[in-house]
């Protein structure tokens, strides 16, 4: 089979007709279909649904130590979910603070605290004559980006290798410039491409020798134990005992949720860190709470009983998503892998499938699978500012769509690829 860019004019012109005929009819079913963004299905939050029996009127609700769960204080959650988060996300439980029902909001929380107090007596960012700045591996968690564009911060573009960012970049900027404050990071099966960072790039970030005093790693570990394949597991340095070794045990903070291994916005959250950066921030802690949600912490806890119950359940959710991930996989390879028209990636675990449109072609092929009723994440929004410089990149979310949902939305997104490519094309062939 020729690629797209090996057919003459003519052919490519035929090809196209043939494709509009193909598009009219499958627009005119009026189909509603969802790949926008990263929501569990349906069939996985039922997994979950025995948690709402772990507890009762009748139940015990004083915690090891003591603690009434039902009543206020406990400010940093109490041990028994310290236990299991901290297993979870492979720190000491002394290293981690278990806070609400998203890591997202802790992430803000320590942005807006260094914006506005600062770091460990630093001064804070707001106080800088001009923008403070910040390094924002891609493409990327649009939701990082917002949280920085929202205290206007100078975000930075690092480029994603296949074991991590560019670490001669990073090291580039961190070293040099103390208007550098920071970088997102998603270690493990990265969003939207999946990649996984390599014990290299861990103890790079590990050695970096920062300008700023105040510069921090948000270590997003979404995904640490969403593995598509339990015979196949991606495993990663800890970071934060590799910044103990390097001599920068402040230099971290380390986040995770049970968001989408529960109900997400009903999970429970951490961040692990150094015992300076957790007395430094539950300064403001006491001010911003008296606690957080101590009955939804045990009732995580009882339901699981430990990493390992976690674990199992977790491969429920890879037996519901892994036919998911494979099914648009193979909708790509068959359709596209011949045409020289996009590549993707083919992750182990996560939460999206990364597609790479021919450069200028993304908004418009998202814009065109929205005509024929497949809505995705907007094209760009995997890059700060929204602007993909290549207008190349497109998150595919493979999770909330039934199988029969998916594979028809699929389906329309290669054939949205296949138009798009043609016109693109045959403007270089006029």
């Amino acid at each position: 089979m020729k690629t797209y860019q090996e057919m003459s004019r003519n052919e490519l012109l035929k090809e196209r007709n043939r494709l509009e005929v193909e598009f009219e009819k499958i627009k005119a079913k009026g189909l509603k279909l969802d790949m926008s963004r990263g929501k569990p299905g349906a069939a996985q939050l039922n997994l979950s649904m025995g948690l709402m029996d772990v507890l009762s009127s009748e139940s015990e609700l004083v915690g090891v130590q003591g603690t009434d769960c039902r009543n206020y204080g406990v400010l940093d959650g109490i041990i028994e979910a310290k236990q299991l988060l901290a297993a979870m996300t492979e720190v000491p439980v002394d290293n981690i603070i278990i806070f609400g029902n998203s890591s997202l909001n802790i992430m803000f929380d320590m942005v807006a605290h260094a914006y506005s107090k600062g770091v460990c007596g630093a001064k804070p960012w707001c106080k800088y004559d001009e923008p403070v700045k910040f390094l924002c591996p891609v493409p990327g968690y649009d939701r990082h980006f917002a949280i920085t564009e929202y205290f206007g911060i100078e975000m930075i573009n690092i480029p994603l290798n296949d074991d991590g960012p560019d670490m001669d970049l990073v090291e580039k900027y961190v070293n040099n410039d103390p208007l550098v404050k920071g970088i997102w990071c998603v270690p493990k099966y990265s969003n939207p491409d999946g990649i996984v960072y390599s014990d290299e790039v861990v103890k790079r970030f590990a050695n970096l020798k920062p300008a700023a005093e105040d510069f921090r790693i948000f270590w997003d570990n979404a995904y640490c134990i969403h593995h598509l394949y339990p015979d196949d597991q991606a495993e990663i340095l800890e970071i934060l005992h590799e910044c103990e070794k390097a001599g920068h045990p402040d230099m971290v903070y380390k986040f995770c949720s049970t968001s989408k291994v529960t109900f997400p916005g009903s999970g429970i959250a951490a961040m692990g860190t150094s015992k300076r950066n957790i007395a430094d921030f539950k300064k403001q802690m006491t001010v911003q709470t008296i606690g957080h949600d101590k009955v939804n912490q045990l009732r995580h806890v009882k339901y699981f009983g430990d990493i390992e119950g976690m674990k199992k359940h977790m491969e429920k959710h890879a037996e519901i998503l892994r036919p998911k991930f494979e099914a648009v996989l193979n909708i790509l390879e068959s359709e596209l892998g011949e045409l020289g028209i996009g590549t993707w990636r083919k992750p182990k675990g996560g939460y999206f499938i990364s597609f790479y449109a021919l450069d200028g072609c993304a908004k418009e092929i998202v814009e065109k699978a929205k005509e024929a009723g497949v809505v995705m994440t907007g094209a760009g929004a995997t890059y700060p500012y929204g602007k993909d410089p290549h207008d190349s990149n497109i998150r595919i979310a493979p999770s909330f769509p039934t199988p029969e949902e998916l594979e028809e939305a699929a389906k329309i997104f290669v054939l949205s690829v296949k138009l798009v490519s043609a016109d693109k094309l045959l403007e270089t062939k006029g």
